[in-house]
């Protein structure tokens, strides 16, 4: 059985970075409910972030999106962001909100289009350098509707030109990390629609140039464990977006609606050394009815537990089971590291870390929820403006 004490020690070193955009208002297409205390800057995101790091001990680093979280000096905003013990992460731009893309951005059928579109993001690598963050993370909404609206071969060409343009600004500690979306809002063709299309762009792009999985970006039954120990085999895993769905692209917090999955997932990323700085562990998700605060603080908790239970598979048993062929003996192995209630273990966890063993209480407790409410009262909250 796996050593406890190696168990928690792997637990302390765990790293969840938590999205600016989850702390403002956000949610479906069709309604955003707007809530109390929302923060109405990128400081006071930052600020909230640092609350969730504060109480979770597992949550340094907060995601910004570009130009939702654009500022004149974003060295002053990295410096707000490490005097509250945090840095900044993953810079995410943004193709899909202005009325030039009604056709595509990179992939546009418009080179002056696509020049914007490659000016932005060459914009974010920019930010990168004055911020410190290593991760561009990319997501394009690109695609098609309607069968000969533009040609695929074509739109294909257009994004690898775009993001070669892109990749040749890097520095030599920074990444390209690219993101794929089956479908919405492109219903046709998407441009990106799968983790094959965004591993070979990142394999003839070069070392640099990585995969993110979005755990809410697959069609039903899709076994994305595989795909993250194929990615992990191939040395191109990035970056996970994590988050869950009960039908499509959710965004709903992690490990709500199949945490066996996430169980599964995260043992993929133990047993193919993909726990470790070089995959980095984000949340994307979008809090309509929940608190936000309490909703990130558990959606952190839901992934310290399926790494926790992951790490408690028996590996020599499991290997041993799956080599003589014993098929119902190999899945026991994994079904008992499951169903460990491994609550008592991250509470000590925490406490060993001089912190509440219960995050949520805690932060209830703090008078935190309260305090922004009375004092973020007017100015103009944040959220995506659905």
């Amino acid at each position: 059985m796996t050593e406890f004490a190696a168990v928690k020690a792997a637990l302390k070193t765990q790293a969840v970075e938590t999205p600016s955009w989850a702390y403002g208002n956000s949610g479906t297409r069709f309604k955003v409910f707007a809530q109390p205390g929302v923060p109405r800057t990128p400081q006071e995101k930052i600020d909230d972030a640092a609350k969730v790091h504060e109480f979770t001990g597992a949550a340094p680093t907060v995601a910004l999106h570009i130009p939702w979280d654009r500022v004149d000096d974003y060295a002053a905003l990295a410096k707000h962001a490490e005097e509250r013990g945090l840095k900044l992460g993953a810079i995410n731009s943004n193709t899909f909100q202005d009325d030039d893309y009604r056709l595509g951005s990179v992939c546009h059928p418009d080179a002056a289009v696509r020049r914007k579109a490659v000016g932005h993001l060459l914009e974010c690598v920019d930010i990168m350098d004055a911020t410190g963050s290593q991760d561009l993370k990319l997501w394009f909404a690109d695609g098609t509707n309607y069968p000969g609206q533009d040609d695929l071969h074509e739109r294909q060409d257009r994004l690898a030109e775009a993001l070669a343009q892109v990749y040749d600004r890097l520095g030599d500690d920074q990444r390209m990390l690219l993101e794929y979306k089956f479908f919405e809002p492109a219903f046709y063709a998407t441009d990106v629609p799968d983790w094959g299309t965004a591993y070979a762009h990142c394999l003839k792009l070069g070392p640099k140039a990585q995969v993110v999985v979005d755990t809410g970006h697959h069609a039903p039954g899709t076994n994305i464990e595989f795909i993250v120990a194929t990615l992990l085999r191939e040395g191109k895993l990035g970056a996970f977006d994590f988050n869950s769905r009960f039908y499509a692209d959710d965004d709903l917090m992690v490990g709500a609606a199949d945490p066996f999955q996430l169980f599964r997932i995260m043992y993929e990323v133990i047993r193919g050394g993909g726990f470790s700085p070089d995959v980095a562990f984000m949340l994307d998700q979008c809090h309509n009815i929940e608190a936000k605060i309490p909703a990130i603080i558990r959606s952190v908790m839901n992934v310290q537990e399926a790494t926790a239970k992951a790490l408690l598979v028996d590996r020599d048993a499991l290997g041993a089971a799956q080599r003589s062929g014993d098929v119902l003996a190999a899945n026991a192995v994994v079904m008992d590291a499951y169903n460990t209630d491994v609550r008592p273990l991250l509470a000590e966890v925490r406490t060993e870390l001089g912190l509440d063993p219960d995050p949520v209480a805690a932060y209830h407790r703090s008078g935190w929820a309260e305090r922004i409410a009375a004092e973020r009262v007017g100015g103009r909250q944040a959220g995506w403006g659905a």
